[in-house]
């Protein structure tokens, strides 16, 4: 299963290096797992979502690199700011091209930090490209906070879901100082673990993960009936989104399916959904302090 894709610019020297890392820091990049040895450096920068574009009938630019952003004009400031600071002003003008609309609808400005190596930084002119106008959560997790909640019973299972989880929170753009896993017994001590982690109010949402499989008596309905209520509870009642991640299979292949290996990764899923959940929270309350 593919996870990402990375683009690699070597840098022409040292200097040059040094210049492109402290270029892309101020533009609100999260930091990647950098190396230095006796052979090479690199300083990774990652973001949200990337892509692989192949194009046919379109010219070459001057740059294969495009940065999608939400907000071309602070980013342009920043841009400008960063230029003044390292160029004289008539070298800093050449290197930072006018802001234009393009034949496939969009604004977009190119910048070189250093000779050579373009960057165009881009967003839509309708970013809801003719979708009806309607509040919906982002999948960024900067700034947010979470807490996991992962039964250890049926480990082979839940560790699946929880790297999932961590997996997606990560790759958002959540820090890991501000992802806390508590670990409990089983399912049934899940909802007692959020509820009390929720009222501390210091996480923006609980991702909650296990896994219930059916046996020959009626205690699998019994404890997922009490688990899904309790959740739900908690989830009202202090008011913090809690995401749903306890699986309830018949079979441990069924589970196992969906820990990562057919039907992709539930824990990956619940963690998705807690991020959209505390962005659309989020705007909901800045709509209310802007229309109170």
């Amino acid at each position: 299963m593919i996870k990402g894709i990375t683009l690699v610019r070597p840098a022409s020297t040292p200097a040059g290096y040094d210049t492109l890392v402290s270029f892309f820091s101020v533009l609100g990049f999260e930091d990647g797992k950098s190396w230095d040895n006796e052979v090479s450096r690199g300083h990774p920068f990652l973001a949200p979502l990337g892509n692989l574009e192949f194009v046919d009938g379109m010219t070459r630019g001057e740059t294969d690199t495009f940065i999608e952003v939400t907000q071309l004009d602070a980013v342009r400031q920043v841009v400008e700011q960063w230029l003044a600071t390292h160029l004289s002003p008539a070298e800093a003008s050449k290197r930072i091209s006018p802001t234009a609309e393009t034949h496939w609808k969009s604004r977009v400005f190119t910048a070189e930090p250093i000779p050579g190596i373009t960057f165009a930084f881009w967003e839509w002119l309708d970013p809801l490209r003719g979708k009806p106008i309607a509040i919906a959560g982002d999948l960024s997790a900067e700034g947010m906070a979470f807490a996991i909640v992962v039964a250890r019973w049926n480990a082979v299972i839940t560790d699946r879901l929880l790297e999932g989880a961590l997996d997606c929170l990560y790759r958002s753009g959540a820090k890991k100082d501000e992802v806390h896993i508590l670990r409990v017994p089983g399912a049934w001590e899940i909802p007692s673990a959020a509820r009390k982690v929720a009222e501390t109010k210091v996480i923006d949402a609980v991702v909650t993960i296990g896994c219930l499989l059916r046996g020959e008596t009626a205690h699998y309905e019994a404890i997922y009936n009490e688990v899904s209520r309790g959740i739900g509870q908690s989830q009202q009642e202090t008011g913090i989104p809690h995401a749903f991640g306890v699986l309830t299979c018949d079979t441990l292949e069924q589970a196992l399916d969906r820990a990562g290996l057919k039907a992709g990764n539930k824990g990956f899923e619940a963690a998705s959904a807690a991020i959209e959940m505390v962005s659309l929270h989020r705007k909901i309350s800045e709509q209310k302090q802007a229309h109170p």
